[in-house]
């Protein structure tokens, strides 16, 4: 498995409006509704079913540095480049009426290149967005309002609910047959605060149709609203093995809401939107309470469905190269079968009166009993900016005024928040206008009680200061650039651009507004580039955060205070409610509850009949390549240092990687790389401060990464182990690139004590954010480091070791800084050098001539070789079955082991196999029957680690049970040739998942370190499209060894852990994490 640490300035990519991830008290099924594209271990929070919030405005991740285009003055010269308008087939009005539909308006996209029409059903009154262009990764999206009245998650347990099933495809859960056997590049739903969407995405134009039919049969002809037993398995009920014990609560959306209640982050963001906004529907929680969920009844459920999921409420959503008419042919069948209905009336939200005056609210969240929890509160203070909505460039304002203060780790307000000492790190920090108000946030935790007051004052004297004195003109310039490159790349990473454009429309579109306006950027941002220009930057800024935040009466501070007795408390009053509903029943009241609990098991763990699934429509063999995609790829040499060339079209951007080998490095210093990255993007050199090789960065580049990565290699002891620079910029920038590069690896002093201090603070901030909502992240590192080598070292710089490392860390930096110092040069020269590197670049062939002199120049100033000599890695942990002990009401639970051990030989097979497990077994008796929010496995073929994990999950043992059962499971597998068929198609999906050009460079790249030949790729896949069912049963025996001979890690509570020990004597070996 690939392992990468994100440690330092980012290269996160976003599409126009800047689409970014940010924690926000909303729901959804992202992400674990199935297993991730990636045949890799899913390993990333945002990859883990991290409740996110898809935001518009203008903000980057708050690392990035980011910015490009040559400088003019104080602006750079970019502007968006003239465009002949396509021609994109046409839907005639005549065609559009015959079809049931009128044409409201249509304009040509210039910054999508796209054609779009928005029509409306004349029957119903449902919208439609059509949106026509080049782009072969075609998204359709159905998004409806639906505002609930309380927090009982029902519009979150809808959205789960009507993929379980439905008119047309009457099986238990068609979604889970499309995540088999599709070619989907998205595949998922989304519940916010006010609306839920349904967006698909494929390629391929025979599959996308099949999704967009299953999805639209789903949303508006489901058999959940009939059936309480899909309810009752994703939403809540009561279970009951037997009349002799103890009644609990399961349900998938309940446990799911039990891990987000863990978090502390997730609390304070859930306990913001309901103070800021008390009076509306965002005053309760959509995702779910679940103290609350267990009051919905199945009848409400039917009503809210009935109510809300009809055309006349439903935004409708097209995108790409397909045929304009095909799509309202396909939509008319469907809304032809409906009347109009009032819903688009009665789903309207109502808008927040602002607050006469501020208030503050102090609430507790669980911690754990470890460290000086005096030091654990957090503060946050929020603003609702409007009654009424922004205007396009008053909205583009807000966002650069966003980067300005947040955007960095140079940006003022950021940086004086934690350079003040008085917290670890930033919390719900930013602007943020997706919902029908827009409002801003600042916080910090780690705050010790004493500094509570003063953060608050802190932020209010720094916004004040800002609005008297203004922004750096080098800070607007590099904020600037860092948007205009981000607006020019358009790169949404492996998140389909048409779905990134539908969540910028649907944020207007939702209320009533015009879907076009968020799509067009180049007017309101040419003006207020010209108004900064003309009046200067604080004219412009200036009454922005005098208007908005200074003189807003509406603000609300939240105060959370740790308590180490909240979870306990909490699961007391689960268990106190459980037992007065147990004591009130009868004993034919409890058997029936037992039986009850039996049938509705028997009908989870039974699968669909084969003739049953050929319902739900599938691709044939046929209608997959038989040869991978391959990239063009060009092996060369400058210097000695060998050069891979990706001759792609990239829209005069440059991608470029510089890698350097970790074989020198001494064990000790490992934990300290991700440090050290850190130090090198945000300590200064010699001649310039750390902000102002920030800003050079942002005026003049698109952002530069430092990272390390390990992977284990197939047939080899010694692990890949390599430094990362990576780093974009436009292609007449390139120089600027490389020197700037060169300046952060040569020339950063690490001679900042305190603001090494804060790096460390900040890491500890995020790994225990990390423990609690990505415990099988932590379980995975850890089950790697006791198999295998690269597992250790990425554990070391990102795992629990790091974690314990840094707690360490954090007293040695005031008693030995000169130390520590020494050691972050002694890893400079231990990575640096041009033996053994490796350039990777991708651009235009023209691009890719014109900037050999700049990467000669830059491998020139390198070190011939490192200091000291090639370290031998053979650290591992101890095997031995552990459990991770922290506060939090659900589990994460973990069992690997390397089936290579066991003499078994690669085969594509295998890909096929381990996603067929994760989407029968697993999912059917992890997530389906035990109520987990997500049950997965993984298979490292670098290294032969089979791993299992599960996601927010109720249980502990029974889950290593089911585990312990896969192999049995395949052994007594009899699949018909159909769902092998499915089976092999979804995996080369995964194998052909979509990547834009700079992904493509960079997945080159990683074949070439790990020794992976375009010969194997191709051997891979003909054994992935032969896989029968003997390689199932053979393979049975292998996974075996997992049961055997693996290891299992739990991060867990102590209540189930100390359950767990109880039930097999001294199973886990324990360690306390928080």
């Amino acid at each position: 498995m690939l392992r990468t640490v994100s440690c330092s300035a980012s290269l996160s990519s976003s599409s126009p409006f800047f689409r970014f991830f940010r924690h926000f008290p909303r729901s959804s099924t992202a992400a674990l509704r199935g297993p991730s594209r990636n045949l890799g271990r899913i390993s990333s929070p945002s990859a883990a079913g991290r409740r996110v919030f898809l935001r518009r405005g203008l903000r980057v991740s708050s690392a990035a540095t980011e910015g490009g285009g040559g400088v003019n003055g104080q602006f750079s010269r970019f502007s968006v480049r003239a465009v002949a308008t396509p021609s994109y087939p046409d839907v005639g009005q005549d065609e559009a009426e015959k079809l049931g539909f009128e044409k409201v308006s249509e304009e040509f996209i210039s910054e999508c290149k796209s054609k779009a029409t928005l029509f409306k059903h004349k029957k119903t009154g449902c919208e439609v967005m059509s949106v026509s262009n080049e782009d072969e990764n075609k998204v359709f999206g159905i998004v409806l309002r639906t505002p609930p009245k309380d927090s009982t998650g029902i519009p979150h347990i809808l959205e789960h609910s009507v993929l379980c099933g439905s008119r047309k495809y009457p099986v238990k859960e068609p979604f889970v047959e499309l995540l088999k056997g599709s070619l989907h590049t998205f595949l998922n739903a989304f519940t916010y605060p006010d609306r839920t969407c349904y967006p698909v995405a494929s390629t391929n134009t025979k599959d996308f149709y099949n999704l967009v039919d299953v999805y639209l049969d789903a949303v508006f002809f489901p058999k959940c609203v009939e059936d309480v037993h899909t309810f009752q398995q994703e939403g809540w009920h009561y279970e009951l093995n037997d009349p002799s014990e103890d009644i609990s609560y399961k349900g998938v959306v309940f446990n799911e809401m039990k891990g987000v209640y863990s978090q502390p982050d997730n609390i304070l963001g859930r306990i913001a939107q309901q103070a800021i906004s008390p009076d509306n529907t965002y005053g309760v929680d959509s995702g779910g309470d679940p103290k609350d969920i267990p009051k919905l009844t199945f009848e409400e459920f039917q009503e809210f469905h009935r109510k809300y999921y009809h055309p006349s409420n439903a935004r409708i959503w097209f995108y790409g190269d397909d045929d304009p008419v095909q799509r309202l042919r396909v939509l008319s069948e469907y809304l032809d079968m409906f009347e109009a209905s009032s819903s688009r009336d009665t789903s309207k939200i109502e808008t927040q009166k602002l607050f006469s005056e501020p208030i503050r609210i102090v609430e507790k969240y669980p911690a754990g009993r470890d460290g000086d929890l005096k030091k654990k509160n957090m503060v946050c203070v929020n603003w609702l900016l409007s009654e009424k909505p922004l205007d396009l460039q008053t909205q583009l304002a807000l966002g650069f005024l966003d980067h300005l203060m947040l955007g960095t780790p140079a940006s003022p307000l950021r940086k004086i928040l934690l350079e003040s000492g008085l917290g670890e790190a930033l919390v719900s920090s930013g602007m943020s206008d997706e919902l029908l108000q827009p409002q801003f946030s600042v916080g910090m935790k780690g705050v010790s009680q004493d500094n509570v007051q003063k953060v608050e004052e802190l932020i209010m004297d720094t916004l004040k200061k800002l609005a008297e004195e203004g922004f750096d003109s080098d800070a607007v310039e590099a904020s600037t650039n860092t948007i205009e490159f981000s607006l020019r790349e358009n790169n949404t990473g492996s998140f389909p651009r048409g779905l990134s454009l539908m969540l910028q429309s649907i944020a207007k579109w939702i209320y009533d507004m015009d879907p076009f306006e968020p799509l067009k950027y180049t007017e309101p941002l040419k003006a207020l580039k010209a108004r900064i220009v003309e009046e200067g930057s604080k004219a412009v800024f200036s009454p922005l955060i005098e208007q908005f935040i200074l003189n807003n009466s509406h603000r609300v501070t939240i105060e959370m205070q740790p308590d180490p007795e909240k979870a306990s408390q909490e699961e007391a009053e689960e268990k106190s409610i459980l037992e007065k509903v147990k004591a009130g029943m009868t004993e034919e009241d409890l058997a029936e509850l037992a039986r009850a609990t039996e049938e509705l098991r028997l009908k989870q763990e039974t699968p669909d009949p084969p003739e049953a699934l050929r319902c739900v429509p599938s691709l044939n063999l046929s209608d997959i390549p038989k040869e991978p995609t391959y990239v063009p790829s060009e092996v060369g040499d400058i210097n000695g240092v060998k050069v891979l060339r990706h001759d792609l079209f990239t829209n005069d951007i440059v991608y470029a990687e510089v890698v350097f080998d970790m074989g020198s490095l001494k064990h000790e210093l490992l934990p300290l790389v991700p440090l050290f990255c850190q130090s090198l993007m945000e300590m200064g050199t010699k001649d310039l401060s750390f902000v102002q090789l920030n800003q050079l960065i942002g005026r003049k580049t698109g952002g530069i990464s430092v990272y390390p990565l390990t992977s284990s290699v197939r047939g080899k002891a010694e692990p890949c182990s390599k430094f990362v620079v990576r780093g974009k910029s436009m292609a007449g920038r390139a120089e600027d690139l490389f020197n700037l590069m060169n300046c952060l690896l040569q020339e950063v002093q690490f001679t900042d004590q305190q603001r090494f201090k804060q790096f460390v603070s900040q890491s500890i901030a995020r790994m225990e954010n990390r423990l609690r909502g990505s415990g099988h992240g932590i379980a995975a590192a850890r089950m790697d480091a006791m198999l295998n080598v690269a597992g250790w070292m990425s554990e070391q710089m990102g795992g629990l070791s790091y974690l314990e490392f840094l707690h360490t860390l954090a007293k040695k930096v005031d008693e030995d800084w000169e130390g520590i110092s020494s050691a972050l040069e002694e890893i400079r020269r231990s990575l640096l050098a041009r033996n053994g590197c490796v350039v990777n670049m991708t651009a235009d062939g023209k691009s890719l001539t014109n900037i050999e002199k700049s990467v000669e120049k830059f491998l020139n100033l390198l070190p011939e070789t490192p200091s000291g000599g090639l370290v031998t890695w053979d650290g591992r942990l101890p095997l031995r079955n552990e459990a991770i002990v922290i506060p939090t009401q659900v589990n994460y639970v973990g069992k690997a082991g390397n089936i290579y051990s066991t003499g078994y030989e690669l085969d594509g097979s295998a890909y096929v196999i381990s996603k067929h497990i994760s989407n029968t077994w697993l999912w059917d008796r992890v997530r389906v029957s035990g109520g987990a929010y997500g049950g997965f496995c993984d298979f490292d073929s670098h290294s032969g680690v089979f791993s299992f994990l599960s996601y927010r999950d109720p249980n502990l043992l029974k889950t290593l049970d089911i585990y312990d059962g896969t192999g049995d499971f395949l052994r007594g597998l009899d699949v018909d040739q159909e769902t092998l068929t499915k089976a092999i198609i979804g995996t080369i999906g995964d194998v052909d998942s979509y990547q834009l050009p700079d992904a493509k460079g960079y997945s080159s790249l990683m074949r070439h370190l790990l020794g992976v030949t375009d010969e194997e790729r191709q051997r891979k896949r003909e054994e992935i499209l032969t896989t029968s069912l003997k390689d199932f049963k053979e393979f049975a025996e292998a996974i075996d060894v997992v049961r055997e001979k693996g290891v299992a890690v739990a991060v867990a509570s102590a209540e189930d852990i100390d359950s767990a020990n109880q039930a097999r004597s001294n199973f886990f070996e324990v360690k306390k994490a928080l």
